[in-house]
């Protein structure tokens, strides 16, 4: 095993960032009062499911489609970089409907374990052992559960402004790592 609380870290600050869970508060409590109850158990543990289920098997899905883990990780590095340019800015480069439920869709997935987190899990996978992922994804969904039951008393406490200066943060973050995993990658392409 090649456990490492270096690499646990990393990857579990990576997710984080691309999950965005605090900075999706807003979208969360906007849903709540669309839909009624959030079931924060069902939608932690489905996306957790995804999650791993991509981790073991995604890049058996990228080969039985011709592709790369670097092609993969390179084009997940321009996803991360547009999630981090929405996270930056405040808009939105991608538009979503809007849901009947909440708990699996658009909450486990899309939000949780969509496009951006599920590219991020192979482009790190390039870099990490998948033990320290794995370990990562495990502490990304208990604290996104902890989010989801405290989602309103989170974001009377932050405010708006609190808010919005976390998100950027992350997106900074989430940008310096895009540029990180695209040019090591690259570098594996050549």
């Amino acid at each position: 095993m090649n456990f490492n609380f270096k690499e646990i870290f990393t990857a579990f600050m990576v997710l984080f960032a691309v999950i965005d869970i605090v900075g999706n508060i807003p979208i969360i409590i906007d849903l709540r009062k669309k839909v009624g109850h959030i079931q924060s158990e069902k939608a932690s543990l489905i996306a957790g499911v995804i999650m791993i289920v991509f981790l073991f098997l995604g890049q058996s899905l990228l080969q039985l489609i011709g592709i790369d883990v670097y092609s993969f990780a390179v084009a997940g590095a321009f996803i991360l970089f547009f999630i981090a340019l929405e996270m930056i800015l405040g808009v939105r480069i991608y538009k979503e409907e809007t849901p009947q439920t909440a708990s699996i869709v658009p909450i486990a997935f899309p939000l949780i374990a969509g496009a951006g987190t599920l590219t991020t899990l192979i482009a790190i996978k390039a870099e990490y052992a998948t033990i320290n992922i794995l370990l990562a994804i495990i502490v990304n969904m208990i604290l996104v559960y902890i989010v989801l039951k405290s989602s309103n008393k989170i974001s009377k406490a932050l405010g708006p402004g609190g808010l919005s200066v976390l998100r950027k943060v992350f997106g900074i973050i989430l940008m310096a790592i895009a540029v990180k995993l695209f040019f090591t990658n690259l570098s594996n392409l050549i």
